[in-house]
């Protein structure tokens, strides 16, 4: 069964879900904030799924490859997977620019194996996690405006600096401080910091009022103008912080309502008996560590992409949250499913 898609409109929340690969919605998509990936585990899971982790790096590439063309230097990614799973496409993700910051744990608590675990065969400790693992785009810039030579940010300005003629120590009278600007934003190994937007703005004026006249503009993106506070800001992503939440996230597994399976399930006859498939997704995500993960990168107004799409929680969450949320789903009933969740779910429920 097929729904029918959803078109964006100005009277309702906004979010859209493609009935097909995301690798062909991609390009009518705008420009994500954020990446909730919730794909492929390695665990023959679904139709396409591999039945083991080693090559989920190949399995993710065109949609890695994908993502790093659509996005910013302030996109963001979500990516849960399996310990194992992350560990095997991580690869991937850091030789397309992304850059890790740090892994999430969710704990489902001994009840996701309670009665479950033949303890006389079982020769591990039992799993009860996933990972959820947060990147940022790894700041690159054109070395010059007409160079296709990509250096990171850190090697940006210290260069445009240097090209000023202006010498390194005159960062921190630009800056108004006795020696941290020079030391903080102008250092080339891990203590580098990312200069905030007004920092960067006088480090701006000062190189283009005093630096050598033949060489202006300096720090320019189209070398005809200085950049800009509006686009500088643009090249950090969002950080909402939320006092008291850490990176293990305590959380049982969902059961009950909370599983959603549609009207289509819960109203039918007791002779109809539904797979998997169509009656509830086995790997759906909780709401509100969906929501947590969106409030913490995006502002409201912001898009949110979900590449594998299931019942859509991601979508769900941004709309809930005032983003706009775009799916993918290839599975015609995950797709039904999904449509009609957004069309009676469009508010927190649990």
């Amino acid at each position: 069964m097929t729904a029918e898609p959803v078109e964006i409109t100005e009277d309702e929340p906004l979010w859209k879900i493609h009935n097909g690969d995301a690798l062909e919605a991609y390009e009518s998509w705008p420009t994500p904030n954020t990446i909730i990936s919730d794909g492929a585990y390695g665990v023959g899971g679904f139709t396409g799924d591999p039945r083991t982790p080693e090559n989920l790096g190949e399995w993710y590439r065109p949609h890695i490859e994908a993502w790093s063309k659509h996005a910013t230097l302030g996109t963001t990614l979500w990516f849960w997977n399996t310990e194992v799973g992350w560990a095997n496409v991580h690869p991937v993700l850091v030789a397309n620019g992304w850059n890790y910051e740090f892994t999430n744990i969710w704990n489902k608590g001994v009840g996701q194996v309670a009665g479950n675990v033949n303890s006389k065969t079982i020769r591990r400790f039992p799993v009860v996690t996933e990972v959820c693992v947060f990147y940022t785009r790894t700041p690159r810039l054109p070395i010059t405006p007409d160079s296709d030579e990509l250096v990171h940010m850190k090697q940006w300005l210290l260069a445009e600096w240097v090209r000023s003629g202006l010498p390194r120590r005159a960062a921190n009278e630009a800056c108004g401080v006795k020696d941290a600007a020079t030391r903080k934003y102008f250092d080339q190994g891990w203590l580098w910091y990312f200069p905030p937007v007004e920092v960067m703005m006088k480090l701006v004026a000062y190189a283009n009022e005093h630096g050598k006249p033949e060489g202006a503009p300096y720090y320019s993106l189209d070398g005809q103008k200085p950049v800009t506070a509006e686009e500088w800001t643009s090249f950090r992503s969002v950080w909402n912080h939320e006092h008291g939440v850490t990176n293990v996230w305590e959380r049982p597994s969902l059961r009950g309502q909370e599983r959603y399976r549609g009207s289509m399930v819960r109203s039918a006859p007791r002779t109809y008996k539904p797979t998997a498939m169509s009656a509830t997704h086995l790997n759906q995500k909780p709401l509100d560590l969906v929501e947590r993960s969106i409030r913490a990168c995006t502002q409201e107004g912001d898009v949110v992409w979900e590449p594998f799409g299931g019942l859509c929680t991601a979508t769900l969450a941004a709309v809930n949250n005032n983003r706009q949320g775009y799916a993918a789903e290839r599975d015609d009933a995950f797709y039904a499913l999904a449509i009609e969740r957004l069309q009676t779910q469009q508010t927190r429920l649990f």
